[in-house]
């Protein structure tokens, strides 16, 4: 007599649970695809444009140089003092909101960094233009034998010290509680100051390009 096979109760529970974790694979697969073709569409809909942070205006508070000499007055050390205010403006021209994070710039003569100023992170509305400011000091900080030559010339018979800020600014766009992957630009400024009249003679800006 041929015997026959009846599924027991638990090899029916295991296939049906297998099938119940296949569903929900599934559907969580489903649901993934779904939400992200509607981030899709809603970031194509609203054309995400780049942030536009600029540094608006450099205000010269204080400035001070200081040199030691050799005995044929050549420049054997020079170390300079300053404190510098720098007015940034951030533009959004979007219909979402930019949530800046801490933004730190590099304040450098010939190469040499000087000091750093940070500007806080904050929220920036939509179609909004917003002024944050910082503030540099720089105390007393030694220049090389070279530098401190060229820092002496500068200051004394131009009458004219140029210096660069650097710094990387981040942010993300978020649109309907959905945060978009970090943005990242890169300021490079060139500012020229009179160190007799305490002020401001020109300022260039350029931006190294929008990285993601």
């Amino acid at each position: 007599m041929t015997s026959r096979y009846y599924p027991t109760s638990s090899s029916s529970s295991a296939a049906s649970i297998k099938g119940c974790c296949c569903c929900l694979v599934l559907l969580f697969s489903f649901l993934a695809l779904l939400s992200l073709a509607i981030i899709l569409i809603i970031v194509l809909a609203i054309k995400p444009k780049k942030p536009q942070f600029e540094l608006q205006q450099v205000t010269v508070k204080y400035i001070n140089f200081a040199t030691t000499t050799t005995a044929v007055d050549i420049p054997s050390s020079a170390s300079i003092s300053l404190v510098l205010r720098m007015l940034f403006t951030a533009r959004n021209d979007n219909i979402a909101g930019i949530k800046y994070r801490d933004s730190t710039f590099n304040i450098m003569y010939r190469g040499v960094p000087l000091g750093r100023g940070t500007v806080p992170g904050f929220y920036q509305a939509a179609h909004s233009v917003k002024k944050v400011e910082t503030t540099v000091s720089v105390d007393r900080v030694n220049l090389l034998p070279a530098d401190a030559g060229e820092l002496v010339r500068d200051a004394s018979v131009n009458d004219r010290v140029e210096l660069r800020i650097m710094g990387d600014v981040n942010a993300k766009i978020r649109v309907i509680g959905i945060t978009s992957p970090n943005v990242q630009v890169s300021i490079e400024c060139s500012i020229v100051i009179s160190p007799s009249k305490q002020s401001l003679i020109s300022k260039q800006c350029g931006f190294d390009g929008l990285q993601v």
